[in-house]
């Protein structure tokens, strides 16, 4: 979904941000864990001396954690995945309330790309979080998994030029670091259609782009939010600016390393500024090739630039989907010293706490998975078998694989 099916869409060029429900991040395969779990883990800890049982393992995913502001109930994160379900204006549909809390077990839940702006929003039918309407939508949301003892951060995507006309409400093109078209298709209310040359952004847009998001971030907070998420992954407009594919820029926001990361800082420093560090964290997708994403030979030693920069902010945690570099996944380790959220595309259940148990990641990301299952975290405690997720309802549609998803519960009482 979002980076999901993540946070890849079932419609071509649909969205996704993330996880391991990523069609295309399945077909991938399940990725290694770390290769040496005796190393030293990150902060000085020292990992595990010999490999731990399985049941170790496991239930230190259920360990109480600080996070920010918060004391979650365990280390299982929520992936982001969009879900396509929104009202035209950007407003969270009705069922969004009951679909959160069903799933706030999990120590945190990171919501469904949600644009901060109206030039942000790329596909049909994705929330905002940037007007009153807006505000009060997800404050339905939030009071919801409040209730249910869950924890919540909205992730802010601004999806650049993976965007159509016919999917906004001001139905203009999308706008990007340059006026280079990804090479992709998108579905829209009429079909499938190629996605237009996007508008490049003059350098006085991309300053207010900056403050779209310390805005959106101060609304969310208003929506009774626990904290926001930037979307700094999987094709959308701040790794955008990252790759020369996709950047031809010649002002501040182009050509060199730092210039190519100045966006996500900038975005990152003023959430920060607005509503506290320990309510801000980032999302980042080393590697990505998606939707003409090429981040060249310089990629890895961007990242090692930007990690080592965000982790100057104190932010609540750093969201990690890994694509296969192991190297350059110790050096972000390395240098973040805070909270690490790893998510491993195609991971299957039976290395779920692993990152956890060897120190490499200090909670770990599940999309696909939490998505079929509500009681996701008492099914791993008891071993339960998981309902497989309904990739036909991934996007858009009724509650029918949204919210009816059953419970052990509801399969032992029938």
């Amino acid at each position: 979904m979002d980076q999901c099916y993540a946070n890849y869409h079932l419609y071509p060029g649909a969205g996704a941000h993330d996880d391991d429900a990523s069609p295309r991040e399945a077909e991938a395969g399940a990725r290694k864990p770390p290769s040496d779990p005796t190393a030293t883990g990150p902060h000085g800890r020292l990992g595990p001396a010999a490999p731990l049982p399985k049941e170790t393992i496991v239930n230190r995913l259920f360990d109480p954690v600080r996070l920010g502001r918060h004391t979650l109930q365990n280390r299982l994160v929520m992936a982001p995945m969009t879900r396509s379900r929104a009202q035209f204006d950007g407003t969270p549909g009705e069922p969004a309330a009951e679909y959160y809390a069903q799933r706030a077990s999990v120590g945190l839940i990171v919501t469904e790309g949600t644009q901060p702006s109206a030039d942000g929003q790329g596909y049909l039918a994705t929330p905002g979080i940037y007007t009153d309407a807006h505000v009060a939508g997800w404050r339905r949301i939030t009071d919801a998994v409040h209730a249910k003892g869950g924890h919540v951060f909205v992730q802010l995507m601004h999806a650049g030029r993976m965007s159509h006309p016919d999917n906004t409400p001001h139905r203009r093109p999308g706008v990007a670091p340059s006026a280079i078209a990804p090479g992709a298709g998108m579905f829209t209310a009429s079909g499938m259609q190629d996605i237009p040359v996007p508008r490049a952004l003059a350098t006085a847009e991309v300053r207010q782009t900056v403050q779209d998001f310390r805005h959106a971030a101060r609304r969310a907070i208003e929506a009774g939010a626990d904290g926001v998420e930037i979307h700094g992954a999987n094709a959308y407009l701040i790794q955008q600016f990252f790759a020369p594919s996709a950047n031809a820029r010649t002002d501040a926001y182009g050509g060199s390393i730092e210039n190519r990361a100045r966006l996500a800082i900038e975005v990152a420093a003023a959430i920060a500024g607005e509503i506290g560090a320990e309510r801000t964290a980032i999302r980042l997708s080393p590697g990505t090739t998606l939707w003409g994403i090429d981040e060249g030979a310089e990629g890895p030693g961007l990242y090692r630039h930007l990690v080592a920069e965000l982790d100057g902010l104190g932010l609540a945690y750093a969201h990690v989907v890994h694509n296969g570099d192991e190297s350059l996944l110790a050096d972000i380790r390395k240098l973040w010293k805070g909270m690490l959220v790893l998510n491993r595309p195609g991971r299957p259940r039976a290395d779920i706490g692993t990152d956890v148990a060897s120190g490499l990641a200090d909670l770990e990301a599940y999309g696909q998975m939490v998505l079929a299952n509500p009681d996701f975290v008492a099914r791993l405690k008891t071993g339960a078998p998981m309902n497989e997720a309904d990739r036909a309802s991934y996007f858009g549609g009724t509650s029918k694989g949204y919210t009816d998803y059953p419970s052990l519960r509801k399969v032992q009482a029938a």
